[in-house]
């Protein structure tokens, strides 16, 4: 959900064998070097805008193009005109493409927001809205999904689904047909949200990725659907794609679709993964203990860990990474979206140059969803607040940093209490890590270094899975691809500073039911070993 930056101021217990993991799709050794006239696209569906880059093997990014997208929300719903992703995104790429020769495009891959699903006829048309990442109206779907598949949800490690899941969202849709959805008949289509892409980019139906079907219950470890429990659900085996490794070749782009994108005909159509593992990868934080802190619309967190991290309260789940290893990771409802909400067309320059000079500590909860909370604790009647009293705007705009900066310190805690390991590197993505102070404001309230690449991104990363159908691995391609940015170190006495703010914060977060006081205890322990 990384979109809107904020204008810059002046083997352990629980794996699976070897031999029942999935990984990215293999790929054929070669010398590990990228072709040196190759030009690689990056497609990112995201909550605000599709955006489309383009990155030559040295890892330049020669262009990038975006078209802004809209929602419709109402109470807990979200939802999004699946029409608009085509449109927005072929814009984004006949822009992008304007001057690129295309006989350098060789592959293409494309992120989208985890857990957006639709319904489409058997011609791949849309018949229902995209119910989007953070959609939260399958509460009651979402108790039986958990009730008939709780135990392979368990195998997964994440113990069991959210209302804004894919699957509980399908099941809501399957139990409010429209006449359109009761007309299809057998034709009746379940899309994640690049499943519609990639038809129209292929002028077929093509598989789905493992990674965005991971929310749809598809078992990660058995690489298959867990049939007996969604027939149980009355969810139809022909209403499920075809489900593959990211780093697959499904097909190559056809004629009507170069002609609507610029994309030229036959260029490689390269699965994709989710837009949090999409840039975790443009981040090349791949190695065990690595991080990558997505701050977008809401704040996503991946990283990557040699075993499957188990989460008895549902809210960290794992894709499966290269090799043995696995993706943990948690999509948060709180994020730098609450910042257009609660700023509407302010000078968010001058408010950062305001909130810096003299930074509060007065803190707000960002939530940007009203669906309530889902990582790093799950609290569906959460609602924003803030602490303290803010004298001006450029204060209570301040808050509002401070907040995602506690919630994001709360969920490196959180992973620590799981036995997630989470002292590698950690990486600043997102439109959030274009404010220069956020981002040391960030590294003050974590305590630890952060890095921000110098362009780090969903679309990069799926420029760099884009690439592998050369026959490079994906470390291999990151390593090329990615660039090295910026590093900032915390200041001690800042972090001392901002310590106590961040407790009072879980204090409240823990008086209003909302936060587990075991979690709150392990935090304040680990503040106390600093």
């Amino acid at each position: 959900m990384p979109d809107q930056p904020l204008p810059a101021p002046p083997r352990p217990e629980g794996t699976p064998p070897e031999d029942a993991t999935l990984q990215l799709a293999p790929v054929r050794p070669t010398a590990g070097h990228l072709p040196a006239d190759s030009v690689w696209l990056g497609l990112d569906l995201g909550t605000q805008s599709a955006r489309c880059v383009a990155v030559d093997a040295t890892g330049e990014v020669l262009a990038a193009a975006s078209r802004p997208l809209t929602s419709h929300r109402e109470g807990t719903h979200h939802e999004q005109d699946p029409e608009q992703w085509w449109g927005a995104l072929a814009a984004a790429c006949r822009e992008a493409l304007a001057d690129i020769d295309p006989r350098r495009v060789r592959g293409l891959a494309i992120d989208a927001t985890s857990g957006t699903v639709l319904l489409a006829d058997a011609d791949g048309t849309p018949l229902t809205p995209g119910l989007m990442y953070d959609d939260g109206r399958a509460a009651a779907q979402a108790e039986r999904a958990n009730a008939v598949g709780g135990q392979v949800w368990e195998e997964l490690g994440y113990r069991s689904m959210q209302p804004s899941w894919a699957l509980p969202k399908l099941l809501w849709l399957l139990e409010h047909p429209t006449p359109a959805i009761s007309g299809a008949g057998e034709g009746l289509r379940l899309l994640h949200q690049p499943d519609l892409i990639t038809w129209r980019l292929a002028g077929h139906q093509v598989p789905a990725d493992a990674s965005h079907a991971l929310k749809t219950g598809y078992h990660l470890v058995e690489e298959r659907w867990p049939d007996p429990e969604l027939e149980k659900l009355g969810v139809a085996a022909g209403l499920l794609p075809e489900v593959v490794r990211p780093g697959t070749v499904l097909g190559a782009v056809c004629a009507a679709a170069a002609e609507a994108t610029g994309i030229p005909e036959g260029t490689a159509i390269v699965a994709g993964m989710t837009d949090g593992c999409a840039a975790q990868i443009g981040a090349g934080a791949l190695t065990p203990g690595a991080w990558n802190s997505v701050l977008g619309t809401t704040l996503v967190f991946k990283g990557t860990s040699p075993h499957l991290v188990r989460d008895p309260d549902g809210v960290v789940y794992c894709h499966r990474g290269p090799g043995d290893s696995w993706l943990p990771g948690g999509a948060s409802s709180s994020g730098a979206g609450v910042i257009s909400r609660e700023f509407p067309g302010a000078d968010l320059a001058d408010l950062t140059r305001r909130a810096a000079a003299a930074p509060t500590t007065a803190v707000a909860y960002p939530l940007v969803s009203t669906g309530g909370e889902r990582f790093p604790f799950r609290a569906p009647c959460a609602e924003p607040f803030v602490l303290g009293e803010p004298a001006d705007e450029a204060e209570r705009f301040h808050a509002h940093l401070l907040g995602v900066a506690c919630v994001e310190r709360l969920c490196f805690d959180y992973l620590d209490l799981l036995g997630a390991p989470v002292d590698g590197p950690l990486t600043l993505t997102g439109g959030g890590a274009k404010n220069p102070y956020w981002n040391r404001l960030r590294a003050d309230v974590l305590g630890r270094p952060v890095h921000v690449p110098a362009q780090a991104e969903g679309a990069v990363g799926m420029a760099v899975l884009a690439a592998t159908s050369s026959g490079v691995g994906v470390v291999e391609a990151a390593a090329q691809l990615v660039r090295a940015g910026e590093r900032i170190e915390p200041d001690p006495a800042r972090t001392a500073h901002w310590t106590p703010v961040y407790l009072g914060f879980l204090d409240e977060l823990v008086r209003r039911g909302w936060l587990r006081p075991t979690v709150a205890a392990h935090a304040r322990e680990r503040a106390t070993q600093r």
